[in-house]
């Protein structure tokens, strides 16, 4: 792990580079003491590590005393790649595989490896989030979908063994319709959550408050108590 600041309060942030095949990704970790689990971000299309809507679920994921781990999807080259041709953001397998790398990547890091995992999948990170649930069904134990296309991943979805919270804006109606539809593949435990007045992003006020106090919720229920809480970081 590569070395960053010590943050206010008493977690622990650093910035981490993770291995996936050839390619190097780069993340932010926070590791609160004690985490009682850590959740990887999955990030929407176009979007990133820096993603506002997700680096302000995982605070609030941080404050309830689980880590989080935010990072790229695609390397500096690919982005600019994608931003011409919106072709990679669609790309799930390509995704899953690198949500699959940052899951290695957790297993391999002493400060994590023994903390119960989820995934928190926004838009096409949903599914690439679902697909590497499917193939990690030991290892993943609690998936929360923001505005996600959970449909994209097809036939994993009836794999997936992780409980799964679906969280769409009542107002982001051919997305309530594609979460019905991957809901309906799926036999694990499932919920969706519909935001009233929200839209896809949840710009509205209050909306993306609603999401992170979900997502709290559901991660809590799930991984508190079924890892070994982390370390403090070391002196």
């Amino acid at each position: 792990m590569s070395s960053g600041s010590q943050s206010p309060g008493d977690a622990d942030e650093l910035a981490v580079s993770l291995t996936a095949g050839e390619l190097t990704l780069e993340g932010t970790l926070r590791l609160p003491q004690r985490a009682a689990g850590v959740v990887a971000f999955a990030h929407g299309s176009g979007s990133s590590r820096h993603s506002p809507r997700n680096r302000r679920v995982a605070a609030t994921l941080s404050d309830a005393g689980l880590g989080t781990l935010l990072f790229d999807l695609l390397t500096p080259h690919e982005e600019a790649v994608d931003a011409r041709t919106r072709r990679l953001r669609f790309d799930v397998g390509l995704l899953a595989g690198r949500v699959s790398a940052a899951l290695e990547w957790l297993d391999a890091e002493p400060r994590t490896a023994r903390l119960a995992v989820g995934l928190f999948g926004a838009s096409t990170g949903a599914a690439a989030a679902l697909v590497a649930a499917a193939a990690r069904p030991e290892r993943v134990l609690a998936v929360v979908s923001r505005g996600g296309r959970p449909d994209l991943a097809g036939p994993a979805l009836a794999e997936v063994r992780a409980p799964t919270l679906l969280i769409v804006g009542g107002d982001d109606a051919a997305v309530i319709g594609m979460n019905r539809e991957a809901m309906s593949a799926m036999t694990c435990e499932r919920r969706l959550e519909i935001v009233p007045g929200a839209t896809h992003l949840f710009e509205e006020p209050g909306a993306l408050e609603q999401v992170a106090a979900l997502a709290r919720d559901w991660f809590e229920r799930h991984l508190r108590g079924s890892g070994e809480p982390a370390e403090g970081p070391p002196a």
